[in-house]
């Protein structure tokens, strides 16, 4: 019997001791199944940030969903290492990934407080866990943890698990990695940090949030103190240094707060180009280099200065004060009103803000130099200068002039600027009577009014006055409305619209004679690019915002190839630019006559004064302004703002843009000749006409008599 027990007891023991063993390997077996190759980690690639250049290769951005950037150990100040092996792991350089006192004194104190505690991981340990697992405190984590971290150092030697651990270490405010975290809390390279500064990093790593200078600067400090006088204690710094770095001042805020950049609308336009293109998780975490177009310094002028200049258009409208009128513009009102006789504005009230935007290119290749889209990016991301569809008024007329030009008119033909009268029968337009004057055409119209069948229309010059016949330039210059919807009506609505397509309007544009006055909406990037194409000869060439994308290893992704379009004849080209350079000189763009540079220009304002407008072009560089309100609201009322004051702006702004450009003329394209006209008849003048006038003609149809 005895013998019998003594052989169950064996049996049931070794029953067990298989039990255990069996159960020991699933176990193991199930630890080792959730750890990662560690070879993986020599090609491990973080969550990398994209960086975005402008055009002299200055970073003005940086997409990423983790601010991360990746540095070699000799890059990392010897502080900063010493501070964290001091804090984190003062035996880093002995142990074999693991520290068995601190196991044991972390698994002690977990049962006596009840519950787990993350703590007694050494720098190795960290990284393993930072890597490959998760954050969540379980045994069964720990144990891998502990596992992996002896790979680990298998693997790699001390200065590259260092490495690795400085460059993946969360820091706090979306910052991984010390370098990333440098330029987050002090704006700083790494290599410019102080010893206090890198206490300070050090200090974040328990606890990013409660450390976070910004947000608890005082507990920030001590915490900051203390990695300094850790460091002391193991003689990483003298008595002499402590006591110097106590005394160095704390970051008071983030040093490149993202709302004070300039740029911000034209960063945006990226994003919405580059996302689509290459999903989300390149664009945020691939690292990939963005070579934009901008130029970063003049967009910060820009920017400034359209803000400078709109709030002074707000305090005039909270005001209710007229503006001064330039005499030479015809798109205003000629009689400014008294101010007694302006409704009062309650000083206390709130007023819409103004709108604005900009956008300079460079007219041979379309690269976008300066893109604003607004004022307030934080209050309003919708982009004004690639986004709002807008009438732009007398700055369409360029367009109607071009048709005029390709039928063969020249600069010096006289035009009808004479009262007309436009009726709709229900399917066309047509010109009522070409030879009346403006009281028979209001007796005429009298007849049409009370028919359902009929609709009228009778233009008219801003201020009511006809010249009569003048020639094709000064119809221009002056802006005059009749000029340009007996042009369309004599050209041909199609032919215009021909030609705004072929200029690179993409936009819907109705089939009516008002279309002459830019009674259509444009996008100002698009109304851009378009008008610049007269200025580069004919030949039209997108806007683009994009030189080149890299990836992190620099391949090329993408590269802009220039694209040209033969749309107009050089000579058409330069007969239409050469008179929108008179509108500068003589017409309601002489605002920018005081730049002393050849300037093609066109002012535009619409009905109310709804939208003001300028565009202006020399040889090399285009421009557009706008501003208004975002609801539309009407100028009638109080301050009376027109394309002549948009100019003021627009001038202010490319006097700097301009200002390393050379001073040169339009190039007179082969075809072109000059001869000296009356202004006024549009015919040779004789040699002792004292206000002749040089004009450009195609060789061949130049006026031949007196």
């Amino acid at each position: 019997m005895r013998k019998f027990l003594k052989k169950t007891v064996i049996i049931t023991a070794l029953a067990v001791l298989l039990v255990g063993i069996i159960a020991a390997a699933v176990f193991m077996r199930y630890i080792f199944s959730g750890l990662p190759p560690v070879y993986e980690m020599e090609e491990y690639t973080p969550a990398l940030t994209t960086k975005v250049f402008d055009r002299n290769n200055e970073l003005i951005h940086e997409f990423s969903i983790e601010k991360r950037a990746v540095v070699p150990l000799e890059d990392i100040p010897v502080d900063l290492q010493n501070a964290v092996v001091a804090m984190e792991d003062r035996n880093f350089f002995q142990h074999p990934g693991f520290s068995i006192r601190g196991i044991f004194r972390a698994l002690l104190n977990d049962l006596i407080t009840g519950h787990a505690k993350q703590g007694a991981s050494t720098l190795t340990q960290q990284l393993s866990r930072g890597v490959f697992l998760t954050q969540e405190k379980k045994l069964i984590r720990k144990i891998r943890e502990v596992i992996l971290a002896i790979q680990i150092e298998h693997q790699f030697s001390k200065n590259e698990i260092l490495q690795l651990y400085l460059n993946q270490i969360y820091l706090g405010s979306g910052a991984y990695g010390v370098k990333a975290a440098a330029k987050k809390y002090f704006n700083k390279d790494l290599g410019e940090l102080t010893t206090g500064e890198a206490a300070l990093l050090v200090g974040l790593i328990p606890a990013p949030g409660r450390y976070n200078p910004f947000v608890n600067p005082d507990l920030s400090r001590q915490r900051r103190n203390l990695v300094l006088e850790v460091m002391q204690d193991q003689d990483y710094i003298s008595k002499e240094e402590l006591e110097k770095a106590k005394q160095e001042p704390m970051p008071l805020k983030p040093s490149s707060a993202e709302e004070n950049k300039p740029g911000r609308y034209f960063i945006e336009h990226i994003r919405r180009i580059l996302e689509p293109k290459y999903g989300m998780d390149v664009l945020w975490k691939a690292g990939l280099n963005i070579y934009t177009t901008i130029d970063i310094k003049q967009q910060a002028f820009a920017e400034k200065t359209m803000n400078k200049w709109l709030a002074q258009f707000d305090e005039q409208v909270a005001k209710g004060l007229g503006i001064e009128i330039d005499p030479n513009d015809a798109e205003a009102e000629l009689v400014q009103p008294d101010e007694e006789e302006m409704t009062p504005r309650d000083p206390g009230a709130e007023y819409p803000k103004l709108q604005g935007a900009f956008m300079a290119r460079d007219v041979k290749t379309g690269a976008v130099r300066v893109m604003v889209g607004g004022r307030e990016y934080d209050e309003s991301k919708f982009n004004r200068a690639t986004q709002a569809k807008r009438q732009p008024g007398s700055s369409f007329k360029p367009y109607v002039w071009m048709a005029a030009l390709q039928k063969k008119y020249t600069p010096a033909t006289l035009v009808k600027d004479l009262p007309t009268m436009f009726y709709y029968d229900g399917k066309n337009w047509h010109a009522f009577d070409e030879n009346a004057d403006l009281y028979s055409l209001d007796l005429a119209k009298q007849s049409f009014i009370s028919s359902k069948d009929f609709n009228v229309w009778v233009p008219q010059n801003y201020g009511g006055k006809a010249e009569g016949w003048i020639t094709l330039r000064k119809g221009l210059e002056k802006s005059k409305n009749l000029v340009a919807v007996n042009l369309i009506d004599a050209v041909g609505i199609s032919n215009v619209i021909q030609v705004a397509r072929k200029a690179g309007i993409t936009a819907n544009l109705p089939r009516v004679p008002a279309l002459a006055l830019g009674v259509s909406v444009v996008q100002m990037d698009e109304h851009l690019a378009a008008l610049t194409t007269f200025a580069n000869g004919g030949i039209h060439t997108d806007n683009y915002f994009i030189e080149r994308v890299e990836d992190a290893n620099g391949r090329i992704l993408e590269q802009h190839i220039p694209i040209e379009q033969a749309a107009f004849s050089p000579q058409d080209s330069y007969l239409l630019v050469n008179i929108m350079k008179g509108v500068v000189q003589r017409g309601s763009g002489t605002a920018a006559a005081r730049l002393g540079r050849s300037i093609a220009g066109k002012t535009g304002t619409t009905q109310s004064h709804r939208d003001m407008w300028f565009v202006g072009m020399t040889p090399r560089t285009s421009a557009a302004a706008w501003m208004g309100y975002d609801d539309d609201t009407s100028h009638e009322q109080g301050a009376r703002f027109t394309g002549s004051t948009t100019a003021k702006w627009w001038t202010e702004i490319m006097e700097e843009i301009l200002k390393d450009e050379p001073n040169e003329d339009f190039a007179v394209p082969e075809g072109i000749s000059f001869a000296y006209v009356n202004p006024n008849t549009g015919k040779l003048a004789t040699p002792s006409e004292k206000n002749k006038f040089l004009e450009a003609f195609i060789s061949g149809t130049e006026p031949q008599s007196f």
